[in-house]
């Protein structure tokens, strides 16, 4: 059950985004694209250790779920988060201030999401 609530969230959370993005640039809240993406980017992590019967914790970063996941599963190995600059941080918003950067952020979470998708895990 809580495996399944983890990529609900993320699929919700990348739902937002995307409908964020598709504002005229202007109107975009950067904040809000980068926050769910970056949510749903952990949520889907979170989801995939929870199917495998792991546990996370509070203070792990994107970059530690990820390495976690990789050592589970070598095709994790293809995943590539090195355009979101939080990363290896706790999900913060100080980086959350160009359209550019947002949408390179939305774009590790949408193919995150193909990447699980293409497993079956989703």
């Amino acid at each position: 059950m809580k495996t399944n609530q983890h990529f609900e969230n993320a699929k919700e959370n990348l739902k937002n985004a995307n409908e964020e993005l598709f504002k005229p640039e202007e109107d975009v809240i950067t904040y809000l694209v980068c926050k769910n993406s970056q949510h749903a980017i952990e949520n889907y992590l979170i989801g995939y250790l929870s199917s495998r019967g792991f546990e996370t914790h509070k203070n792990e970063t994107i970059e530690n779920l990820l390495e976690r996941c990789k050592s589970l599963e070598s095709k994790f190995n293809q995943v590539n988060i090195d355009t979101i600059d939080c990363k290896a941080h706790k999900i913060d918003s100080k980086y959350c201030d160009d359209v550019n950067k947002v949408s390179s952020c939305y774009d590790a979470a949408d193919n995150l999401d193909t990447f699980l998708r293409k497993l079956n895990i989703t």
